[in-house]
Formats: C-alpha cells, structure tokens, sequence
C-alpha cells in the first residue's frame, strides 16, 4: 500500500513541480498540498500521513517553528533554497533535507530515507512486549513499563514502573532479543529504555530519579543512536 504524503509548499511552481515527482513514485500517494503550515497541520492531526514535504519559508509557522512546536509522527523531508537551515533540520530529526533545485533522482533517495524510517516505526509498535525467565516462570515485560536493566552480581534487575524482576538471562542474551530501537546498553552494568530518559548530562543519564553511568565504552554507540532519535 502507498505512504499517503502531503506538501506544504506556498512556491505554485514549486509545489506544482514536486507534485509531479511525487506522482511517480508507486509508494507515495501524493493526498493534498498547502500553502499555509497551520491548515496543513490541521490536516495531518486527523488524517493518517505517512510523509510530509516542508518548505522552510511557508505562511503560518515557518518549517522549523513547526517543526519545534509540534510533534509531527511521519516522515519530514525539508524542501528549501536555504542551506544555514540544514544542521537545524537534522537537529530536529528530519529524515532529509533538499536543497532547491533538486532532481527527480535526488527526491527518490530522500524517499527511499522516509520509508525506510516509516518501517522501522512499524517494527518498533509491533514490539510491545517480551518475556523473561524468572526463577520456575516466564514473565511478561512491557516496554512502555521497563525503564532500565541493572547488572546485580550473577544475576539482572529489570526496574519497572511497578516492579523489580530478577533474571539469570545475561546482557549478551538481552542485547541480542530486544528492540535495538528501544534499548541501549550504556555500562557493563546497565543497559537503559530510551523512551524513558529525562535527560542526559555529563555522561550520565537520569531515569526515574536514578543516574546510570554512561562509560566510555558504550558511550559512542549511544550518542549517535540518541541523536537520531528512533525511539
């Protein structure tokens, strides 16, 4: 099934040319164009949209006072003449930006970028819980509950909003079965849901008023899967 996708664009030649693009691609279904970002934001908080094509110098909020005042759960490709914006574009976590003129070739890559991402939200949903062995039973977990797992002698302490849960099962065993979209082993010691950092500072991480150590070994591999913000 096509990724239903809009424009929000106030050029006429501009969005008349990238609606073009977009009509020939087979996975985008190209629903509606705006010239304005708040009638546009309206339109994506009651319908179901994949992809959105940003122009940064729109009507209403411009792209980036958008982009930082509203949650937007879809794909955003920025569209500009622009280029001081890129960095706070990324910053913001769109999936690419587009330097106009751009080609119909370069369009297709950022595309391939957007559905690409749009799959990987679909498989982070779809992983709403697991089971680990506690003692003689299998316990379910559910991610929106878990906040971090701690290393405890021989044994791991899975921490909970509700509960703590000891497990014999290793990192090594826990690295490999859950979401690598969700979680991030951060220490020997610790290994943390990324949906529940309150904050990150000076190589430390805060959940639920408890500070985990960043160490220097994980602490790459963290940064760049928190700065792409997949989670």
């Amino acid at each position: 099934m096509a990724v239903k996708c809009i424009i929000i664009e106030d050029e006429p030649l501009a969005q008349q040319k990238l609606a073009a693009y977009i009509r020939t691609i087979p996975d985008l279904e190209l629903v509606a164009a705006f010239e304005n970002s708040l009638e546009a934001l309206v339109y994506i908080k009651t319908n179901d949209i994949g992809m959105v094509f940003l122009d940064i110098q729109v009507a209403g909020l411009n792209g980036i006072q958008l982009l930082e005042s509203v949650p937007i759960d879809a794909a955003v490709i920025l569209t500009t003449a622009h280029h001081e914006y890129a960095l706070k574009g990324y910053e913001l976590n769109v999936t690419d930006y587009l330097l106009k003129p751009f080609s119909k070739e370069r369009l297709q890559q950022a595309v391939q970028k957007g559905l690409q991402r749009i799959e990987q939200k679909k498989t982070v949903k779809e992983e709403a819980f697991f089971f680990v062995k506690s003692g003689h039973k299998l316990e379910r977990v559910n991610y929106s509950e878990l906040l971090y797992i701690e290393g405890v002698r021989d044994y791991r302490k899975l921490h909970t909003i509700t509960k703590q849960i000891m497990t014999l099962e290793t990192f090594r065993e826990f690295e490999s079965s859950l979401s690598k979209e969700k979680m991030a082993r951060v220490h020997k010691s610790y290994m943390v849901n990324i949906d529940k950092i309150e904050s990150v500072e000076r190589h430390e991480i805060k959940i639920h008023n408890t500070n985990i150590p960043i160490s220097e070994s994980y602490r790459e591999e963290f940064y760049k899967k928190f700065k792409r913000g997949n989670f």
